[in-house]
């Protein structure tokens, strides 16, 4: 069974959602059947490389709120991440995730992806250097996720490198409707919104695997001519 999921690096409910998911996947009874691919999302697609700028101004300033209100949600972010484990930097940075996503794509040829992801959510949520416009940051954390450094250093020099493999994911997005991140699509069927709870991971997980069904044969008999281990027989 295949779990795709749409998440953005600089998207906090994506870290604590994937959490969330990774906990409720590990108690599941048919974990080694699953297969987990990240898909990739903008949520600022506007947004160029350079233009990073502190959270607290970017809520002030997207959303109108007060910097009160703004210091709240980072509050209940920390709060939220410290109930799954998670540390959480209050005062982090906001910016430009293409490149990330591009490196992600790299990663999963490398077998590497899961790994790589999760290193990017720590360094952007829980850690004080910023993760944004800095592509050896970027490097040191592929090298960290095992990824070779010199490889990862041609991706970024590349613009175009992996840009289409992002660009077929944020289509692909639009196409099963998330509109917003994190998003789980489960064998191709169920769809699972936001960063749930662990419990509702699981029974989702359930009933994605409880509905899989084998092949129906519709047409075809038991001594239609068919190729096998034992060649292709020749009827008398």
């Amino acid at each position: 069974m295949r779990v795709e999921i749409w998440t953005d690096i600089s998207c906090p409910w994506c870290y604590v959602g994937q959490a969330r998911f990774d906990k409720a996947l590990a108690a599941f009874e048919h974990r080694d059947e699953v297969e987990v691919v990240h898909r990739s999302f903008q949520l600022d697609p506007r947004r160029v490389k350079g233009d990073a700028e502190p959270i607290v101004g970017h809520l002030m300033k997207g959303k109108g709120w007060t910097r009160a209100q703004a210091l709240a949600n980072e509050e209940n972010l920390r709060q939220q991440s410290a109930a799954e484990g998670l540390p959480y930097v209050m005062g982090r940075d906001h910016g430009y995730t293409f490149d990330m996503h591009r490196l992600l794509h790299f990663a999963r040829e490398e077998g590497r992806q899961h790994e790589l992801l999760g290193l990017l959510y720590r360094a952007n949520f829980a850690e004080e250097r910023s993760v944004y416009d800095d592509d050896e940051r970027l490097v040191e954390i592929a090298v960290r996720a095992g990824l070779d450094a010199d490889a990862t250093r041609a991706v970024l020099a590349d613009p175009n490198a992996y840009a289409a493999h992002v660009r077929a994911d944020l289509r692909a997005a639009r196409a099963v409707g998330a509109n917003g991140v994190p998003f789980f699509v489960l064998d191709g069927k169920f769809g699972v919104s936001g960063a749930q709870s662990t419990d509702m991971f699981a029974r989702a997980l359930d009933q994605a695997w409880q509905s899989r069904s084998p092949v129906r044969v519709v047409a075809g008999a038991v001594d239609a001519h068919v190729c096998g281990p034992d060649g292709c027989p020749v009827p008398h």
